[in-house]
C-alpha cells in the first residue's frame, strides 16, 4: 500500500498545511513550489522545533502529546470536526470535550422543535439550563418562556418549583434519576466549574437534593417513559435524548405522546 494509506496522519496535516494562504499569517507568498504553509512556518505557530514536526508529518518520533496536538490544530486552524479527526488519528480517540458556556441555538435547530406541534421537545445544556423549546413543551411541561433565563434549570425546578413537585405523580424517583443523570453528562461535557456552583447552591438549599447527591448514583437519560400530572388528568409520554452534533454541551429531549388519549389531553394543552 502506498505512504497515503501506511501515514494517514501525516496525509492530513499535508493536507491541511496546503490549503492555508500564507500571506493570511504574514509569511511571504513568493518562492513557493507548493502551495499553503511550509513545514518550518507551521512548526512555528505550533511553537515546536521544524524536526520534530517534520517527523510528525513523516509518522516517526512516536504519538504527540495532546497539549501539543491542540497547538498544531491552532497552527493549522482546524475546525472542530477537524480538530477531533486529528485526534483520532493520532491518539485513536478524540480529545477531551471543551465546554462551550456560550451554547449556539440555530435558527435549524429551532424548526426542528417548531416541527413537533404535539411532541413536547427542548434543548438543555450539559449544566441543565433549557435554552430552547416549543410551544407543546411549553404547555405540557413547563412555561419557560414565563421564567428569566436564570430560573429555566431543569435541577433548580425539580427540587425547588411546588408545581413542578406537585405534577411528578412519582417525585423521589424523577428526582433520584435527575441527580444520577446530571452527575455523568456534567463529568462528559466538562462543564466542571457550573456544574460545581449548581450543586453547592442546591447542596444547601436542599436537604433532598444533597443526601441523592451524597449517594454518587450514575445513570444515563436514554430513554424512558414520564407521567405528568394536568387538570385533563395523567399524561403519559415517552422520551429520547440525543446529542447535538458538533455541540457537546448541548441535549435534545423529545416526549411523545404514549397512548391516542395521552396525545389528546397533549392536543387540548397546547390548543388552550
Amino acid at each position: 500500500m502506498g505512504a497515503s494509506h501506511d501515514n494517514l496522519l501525516g496525509t492530513f496535516l499535508k493536507d491541511r498545511r496546503a490549503r492555508l494562504d500564507p500571506a493570511a499569517f504574514g509569511f511571504t507568498a513568493r518562492r513557493r513550489r507548493t502551495p499553503g504553509l511550509r513545514r518550518e512556518e507551521v512548526a512555528q505557530r505550533a511553537q515546536v522545533s521544524a524536526t520534530w514536526y517534520t517527523w510528525l508529518e513523516q509518522g516517526r518520533g512516536g504519538a504527540p502529546s495532546a497539549d501539543v496536538l491542540e497547538r498544531v490544530a491552532g497552527a493549522l486552524m482546524l475546525t472542530p470536526a477537524e480538530r477531533e479527526h486529528l485526534f483520532l488519528l493520532a491518539h485513536g480517540r478524540p480529545p477531551e470535550v471543551r465546554h462551550q458556556p456560550s451554547p449556539r441555538i440555530t435558527p435549524q435547530l429551532q424548526r426542528v422543535l417548531d416541527a413537533l406541534p404535539l411532541s413536547p421537545a427542548y434543548v438543555k445544556t450539559s449544566a441543565w439550563d433549557v435554552v430552547a423549546w416549543n410551544r407543546a413543551a411549553a404547555a405540557v411541561l413547563t412555561d419557560y418562556g414565563a421564567l428569566a433565563p436564570g430560573q429555566r434549570n431543569i435541577l433548580r425546578m425539580l427540587f425547588h418549583d411546588p408545581k413542578v413537585r406537585a405534577n411528578r405523580p412519582n417525585w423521589e424517583a424523577s428526582a433520584r434519576l435527575g441527580v444520577a443523570t446530571f452527575r455523568l453528562e456534567t463529568a462528559r461535557s466538562g462543564a466542571s466549574e457550573q456544574a460545581r456552583a449548581l450543586v453547592d447552591e442546591l447542596s444547601r438549599s436542599s436537604p433532598e437534593f444533597a443526601a441523592l447527591w451524597r449517594d454518587n448514583d450514575v445513570r444515563t437519560h436514554g430513554e424512558g417513559t414520564k407521567h405528568i400530572e394536568h387538570a385533563t388528568g395523567t399524561i403519559t409520554l415517552d422520551y429520547s435524548s440525543f446529542a447535538v452534533d458538533d455541540q457537546p454541551d448541548l441535549g435534545l429531549v423529545i416526549y411523545t405522546p404514549s397512548t391516542p388519549a395521552d396525545l389528546e389531553r397533549v392536543r387540548s394543552l397546547v390548543a388552550s
